[in-house]
């Protein structure tokens, strides 16, 4: 049985659509978690449906920010609330149901005994349903680029389902982590691999959205490439 107080954190940007359902859905599979929604100022109300459902749900938790800052930096404002709180374990979860809720028990369970904990598409028994052709070519060779450029030794580097141990999100400073986007979780496994921290993964099946729009723009790739050759170049500023 899990003994570690776990929070998880959703990142919300006009995701109206998919945000009742999701959280029904952590509730269901991982009841005893706790949630911290972090939107940004969402014009379509995403805010609005989750404090209705506050009510409700003592375990559920609003953090409203100004505007659109990015997802590390929403991220980040989740880790600190969650560690201001005394949190043990903080996971980061997508709103638009590509990151299984009934996968949340296993998580929570394998970080018992590891420091973090990935919900892996590249693993056997991983997957990804719903992308065409050239999204999964540019997610592969991101990955592997990105692994080599940096001597990574986990198979999805970029994945955003993420279980984090606070003793770890402390050791690595976080705060100080400028990444956006996909290279935002590329340099938290880094600078965790720097500190002597290894990702232990679990296959997840990744479903592509079906509702809202989806935050993937044709700049991602070269910008996140970009960025990894940066981290590999300010190496020797982030090792201990």
């Amino acid at each position: 049985m899990a003994t570690r107080k776990t929070l998880v954190i959703v990142p919300t940007y006009n995701e109206i659509e998919n945000i009742e359902g999701l959280l029904k859905a952590i509730d269901r599979e991982a009841p005893s978690l706790d949630v911290l929604v972090v939107d940004d100022n969402s014009p379509d109300g995403t805010a609005k449906v989750v404090e209705s459902m506050m009510a409700s749900r003592k375990n559920l938790h609003l953090m409203r920010r100004p505007g659109k800052q990015g997802l590390g930096v929403a991220y980040k404002a989740g880790f600190s609330w969650g560690i201001e709180r005394g949190y043990d374990n903080l996971i980061q979860m997508d709103a638009d149901f590509s990151h299984p809720p009934e996968k949340l028990p296993a998580m929570v369970e394998a970080m018992e005994t590891q420091s973090i904990v990935t919900g892996s598409r590249y693993i056997p028994r991983g997957e990804v349903s719903g992308w065409g052709l050239t999204r999964k070519v540019i997610s592969r060779g991101g990955n592997l680029y990105a692994r080599n450029m940096l001597g990574l030794r986990a198979q999805d580097v970029t994945g955003g389902f993420n279980g984090w141990r606070r003793e770890v999100l402390e050791a690595i400073d976080f705060s100080r982590v400028t990444s956006q986007g996909y290279v935002f979780q590329i340099e938290l496994k880094y600078r965790s691999m720097l500190k002597g921290y290894h990702v232990f993964e679990i296959p997840i099946h990744f479903a592509n959205r079906t509702k809202g729009k989806s935050k993937m723009s044709g700049s991602i790739f070269w910008e996140a490439a970009v960025c990894v050759f940066k981290l590999r170049t300010s190496a020797r500023h982030l090792a201990p």
